[in-house]
């Protein structure tokens, strides 16, 4: 599952960042035509990832996963084909249900195979996509640097960087072809399996019990805050870096770079703590410290300030991202994790999606003023972190379940 996920994260950063809104301006988009080239993959996930993850549960997880891998693996090559801009939001929004179909799936399974050790194993396999993910970013921007012969890159350098992407993406539709034979089957009766109005039914009965769960709500919610404010980090951070506060664009990526290391060394070792010691308390714990750091970091006017709140930052998202998929899947029965990892994700692609958004809108009523902008987001954090503490109830790991 690791190695899929490597694989795969990697093929589908590497289409998204750099390469992705620097290939809309070579189509001439305009700059809101880019922004919505840019977001769409991530509506596709809002709308896909429940019903994704509740029909793992009734098919199996084997048979969904081939199906997000195949869009990973085929996806890529519809991109040699763009020539306007149109095209491209067209692709783009298909190639959103990879992780679509991919992600909650993926992370069910991690939970089917992972037993007691969810926070560990779950935080191993999600640091480890992030890893995949940095190493698609940075392979796409390196391609994008050294294939043009001269001036800016051309369309034909964009297909090349495409066709390499689908090859990653084809790797891991073979990995997991040839090495995921022994995932949960699904949970239907096989008379049950030919008939589509049974199918329904316990479709819509995963749906319904998952979705209608307040703590499942609640703590999938932690996730989305924090990526909310994670979102606005990643669209201003590096703008408040170089045009406030006067650090050269290698000082701005740092920023990113440390937030994003502090997260991957992190997470194991707190998820191991979590299956040991409890998840809620590194989930409060978590969220207060990136609501903390988040506000502060429009106060801050040097270099090694802005790091150590990045660093600050990057271990609340460990701390936090750690426990709450876990914390999810353990409310569940077992036979409801899809269901369960499509809320979470659900929840999470929203809070990404909002962050730059809100954040752009606050900062343009406070007519730039980063702290008066910030502010309400980290109120917002500390607001749903509070509901979370005083109304939800942690349960054992996976000893309790949903009735």
């Amino acid at each position: 599952m690791c190695a899929v996920g490597v694989c795969a994260r990697l093929s589908y950063a590497m289409a998204r960042t750099p390469v992705l809104a620097l290939f809309a301006v070579a189509l001439g988009a305009a700059p809101e035509m880019i922004g919505l080239i840019v977001g769409i993959s991530t509506v596709t996930g809002i709308i896909f990832k429940l019903p994704s993850g509740a029909l793992s549960d009734l098919v199996g997880r084997r048979v969904m996963l081939i199906a997000g891998l195949a869009v990973f693996a085929l996806v890529p090559f519809a991109y040699l084909l763009v020539s306007g801009t149109g095209g491209l939001l067209v692709v783009r929004f298909v190639h959103g249900f990879a992780t679509a179909i991919y992600g909650p799936v993926a992370m069910a399974a991690v939970a089917d195979i992972a037993g007691a050790r969810k926070g560990e194993l779950m935080s191993w396999f999600s640091s480890l996509n992030i890893a995949g993910t940095l190493c698609g970013a940075l392979l796409g921007g390196y391609l994008l640097w050294r294939l043009p012969e001269g001036g800016a890159a051309a369309i034909a350098d964009f297909h090349t960087i495409y066709a390499v992407v689908g090859g990653f993406g084809v790797l891991a539709l073979a990995l997991a072809s040839t090495r995921l034979g022994a995932l949960a089957p699904g949970d239907l009766a096989p008379e049950a399996r030919r008939s589509l109005r049974a199918i329904a039914r316990r479709f819509a009965e995963g749906v319904r019990t998952i979705a209608s769960d307040y703590r499942v709500i609640v703590t999938s919610s932690m996730e989305g805050l924090q990526n909310m404010a994670l979102g606005a980090l990643e669209a201003f951070l590096p703008v408040y870096a170089v045009s406030v506060v006067g650090l050269n664009a290698f000082q701005a990526g740092a920023l990113w770079a440390v937030q994003i290391v502090a997260t991957l060394a992190a997470k194991p070792l707190m998820g191991r703590i979590a299956d040991r010691a409890g998840r809620k308390p590194l989930i409060v714990a978590g969220m207060a410290l990136c609501a903390g750091a988040f506000v502060t970091i429009p106060t801050s006017d040097s270099f090694a300030p802005l790091i150590a709140l990045a660093l600050a930052f990057g271990l609340g998202e460990a701390l936090v991202t750690s426990s709450a998929a876990a914390m999810v899947a353990d409310m569940c029965e077992r036979r409801h994790y899809g269901a369960a990892m499509g809320v979470f994700g659900t929840y999470f692609d929203i809070g990404h999606a909002a962050g730059p958004i809100v954040a752009g809108l606050l900062l343009a009523a406070s007519s730039g003023n980063y702290f008066a902008a910030f502010l309400p987001l980290a109120v917002l954090l500390a607001a749903g972190t509070a509901l979370f503490a005083f109304t939800v109830k942690e349960t054992g790991n996976g000893t309790d379940s949903i009735r």
